[in-house]
């Protein structure tokens, strides 16, 4: 994985505890939003970060 991928990856898990830990409930609700939005932005980082390799020769 890529920096950035690490970067959403660890913003997804800190924002997702820090909503399991919270007492207030519009507080859990913003933190889970945002928790989701890390989550998805990593998904797509990974994806657009991988490198395919082709191989021209059929064999």
């Amino acid at each position: 994985m890529n920096k950035s991928a690490w970067l959403l990856l660890t913003s997804a898990l800190a924002t997702g505890l820090l909503g399991a830990n919270m007492l207030s409930h519009g507080l859990v609700t913003v933190s889970f939003i945002a928790s989701g939005i890390f989550a998805t932005a990593w998904i797509l980082a990974v994806i657009i970060g991988r490198r395919f390799k082709f191989d021209p020769v059929l064999r």
